[in-house]
């Protein structure tokens, strides 16, 4: 009204579940066709077998349970899964051992003479084998990837046109991708203790005795909001592989060591590179990134596998000497 322009918001549909399998027949996935249908087979085959021997009812009422319980596998969901899928994945569970510990060797048995209840712990295989010192990690299973430590932008701040041109940055750089990508948002506590003793510290410097007084009420209401309330702080990591797999065909075996070598160093360069492209095309659209190096990448990893955890620090440098004291 007052020569000002009304623009609608932008509005972009996201398919709930983009790996969501196709509808075949009857709006049935393949998956539940094939469960439809070796149930038909298994009912199909008992009837024309045992139809002549065993009376009509025995024999309905036992088909009629394996018919309805092949129906409800196939159709049921539970937390977004098929329930043949879920009960492979609780059968899965069930045999996982579920203690692990750090061995690259088998864990043996204990003698016939000590008595053990439970299972034996597993060796824990960790998906990383090594982090290099330019920050690539060397996956167990083969390539490389490289973290990317991005943050955040006020999308709902924006008009509806620079909305619109975000978004249109942001799809230009997921389709020049060239490898699959993860993107990991995590919420991690935040410590406001420390900001606000270097407020208070440097509330004595200002001049104005007013802004002094500001200052420290300031530092006073960051100390109490950091005792009141568990803050969190939002993360966003994005893990760039080199796109490679482990190495395949027949190798001779002196010399599968050098090109492993020589393979990982061109994998770290192509995930090194892309994860610089990444940081560019995020730069475009207001979001600080940045790549990071081995101490930040060791530190990601760690808070990932025990979040919430006091980590033991390492005072050596890699390429340091340790020594000892012998006491006599």
């Amino acid at each position: 009204m007052n020569g000002q322009r009304h623009e609608q918001p932008i509005s972009v549909k996201i398919p709930a579940d983009v790996d969501q399998p196709d509808r075949i027949l009857y709006g049935l996935t393949g998956r539940q066709l094939a469960v439809l249908a070796a149930t038909a087979t298994a009912v199909l085959w008992t009837w024309l077998t045992l139809h002549a021997l065993v009376p009509f009812p025995v024999l309905a009422a036992v088909l009629v349970p394996v018919v309805a319980c092949g129906f409800v596998a196939a159709v049921a969901r539970r937390d977004g899964m098929g329930l043949d899928r879920y009960a492979a994945t609780a059968l899965t569970y069930l045999r996982t051992p579920k203690m692990l510990v750090t061995s690259s060797e088998p864990i043996q048995p204990p003698p016939s003479w000590c008595r053990m209840r439970g299972w034996l712990p597993a060796p824990l295989r960790l998906p990383v084998r090594a982090v290099r010192q330019d920050g690539a990690m060397e996956l167990a299973e083969g390539g490389v990837a490289v973290i990317v430590r991005a943050g955040t932008v006020a999308f709902s701040l924006r008009t509806p046109d620079e909305q619109a041109s975000l978004v249109a940055v942001f799809g230009r750089w997921l389709n020049s991708l060239e490898s699959p990508v993860q993107i990991l948002v995590q919420a991690r506590p935040v410590d406001l203790s420390g900001l606000a003793q270097h407020i208070a510290g440097h509330a004595t410097r200002l001049r104005d005795r007013r802004l002094e007084e500001a200052a420290g009420e300031h530092a006073g209401f960051l100390a109490e909001l950091g005792t009141a309330h568990e803050l969190l702080v939002r993360q966003i990591l994005i893990v760039i592989g080199d796109g490679t797999g482990p190495p395949t065909g027949a190798v001779a075996p002196w010399s599968r060591g050098r090109r492993q070598r020589v393979g990982r160093d061109a994998g770290a360069a192509v995930a090194l590179r892309r994860a610089q492209e990444a940081v560019q095309s995020l730069a475009a659209l207001g979001v600080t990134a940045e790549v990071l190096d081995a101490l930040a990448c060791t530190t990601v990893l760690a808070e990932s596998l025990s979040p919430g955890e006091q980590h033991p620090v390492d005072n050596t440098d890699p390429g340091g000497l340790i020594t000892g004291k012998r006491q006599s």
